[in-house]
């Protein structure tokens, strides 16, 4: 079944008006409890950014194997790399996914390791970094959202989110030509705060509803994110925001799409907001670093640890 997601304009979260600022909040919070996924106009990147990331992500994923090869996730650290065709088996029930990937990651050089960036390919760097920058951006104006939402300092994210975690995937999936065997990427729920996707108009992403029979496809959205919580926000909010189980079937035709994940600073703790927890209760989560819960989803991701 297709249900519109919600779909909301976050350009007024850069308003100098809070009553403006708080409206969005409210749009924003609503879905976050609701579905857990919605859709943003509004977001502050610039169409001719997001061509350009596409650009660069068909050139890479057109290279020849070796080349990409030469950058792959196994070889390096901080999940930065390359990721081949089935590496990933994101619901271990359904064998690897039939998709390639190229990460890249949040760096000062200086903390973490300069991304790897590909050899040969003129204005690459430049295209990918304009928009990274630019969504990391946008991620940061949602995460004001969810302070206002929950009744926070409308910056009580900020210092938890300025060194963060943050990881940029280019994903290419192959035609399926109509075979049933494998998924695009298995049912899963995102590890971080929150996820900001990029898609080129083919289908193929679900979201399941939360009946838990039931899948439900994501429409093409030109000009929007898909905005999913992840598993730290859920987290952190004492479950008031729920992180969704999705999956990405295998498309029709070839498929691209970029997708942004904010999660939080490494030495972040990830402890329920008090305010999210009915009085009488304790927290159904153990307090634990950003770092640590991360690592323990990519060890699992990969079949390490």
């Amino acid at each position: 079944m297709t249900t519109p997601l919600p779909l909301i304009d976050i350009a007024d979260l850069a308003s100098p008006d809070p009553a403006a600022r708080r409206r969005v909040a409210a749009e924003v919070g609503a879905a976050c409890r609701g579905i857990g996924f919605f859709a943003v106009t509004g977001h502050g990147v610039p169409q001719a950014v997001v061509d350009g990331a596409f650009a660069a992500s068909r050139r890479f994923f057109a290279q020849p194997a070796a080349d990409k090869a030469a950058l792959a996730y196994a070889s390096l650290s901080h999940n930065r790399g390359y990721v081949g065709m089935g590496v990933e088996a994101l619901d271990e029930t359904q064998g690897g996914d039939r998709k390639e990937a190229f990460n890249l990651i949040w760096t000062d050089e200086a903390t973490r390791p300069p991304n790897a960036w590909p050899s040969g390919l003129p204005g690459w760097r430049e295209a990918v970094q304009a928009y990274f920058d630019a969504v990391y951006a946008a991620a940061c104006r949602l995460h004001a959202a969810f302070a206002i939402d929950l009744g926070l300092p409308e910056d009580f994210f900020a210092d938890k989110i300025d060194r963060p975690l943050a990881t940029l995937r280019l994903l290419h999936y192959p035609a399926g030509g109509g075979a049933p065997e494998g998924v695009g990427a298995g049912a899963h729920t995102d590890y971080g705060n929150v996820t900001l996707l990029a898609t080129d108009g083919v289908s193929g992403l679900q979201v399941q509803g939360r009946s838990r029979d039931e899948w439900i496809d994501v429409p093409p959205l030109p000009g929007a994110f898909v905005c999913n919580i992840g598993d730290c926000l859920m987290r952190w909010t004492h479950d008031v925001y729920l992180s969704t189980p999705h999956r990405v079937l295998r498309p029709a035709a070839e498929r691209y799409s970029i997708a942004f994940f904010l999660d939080p600073n490494p030495d972040a703790v990830v402890s329920a907001i008090p305010s999210c927890v009915p009085a009488g209760a304790q927290p159904r989560y153990a307090p634990i670093t950003a770092q640590a819960y991360l690592q323990s989803r990519f060890d699992a991701t990969y079949g390490k640890g």
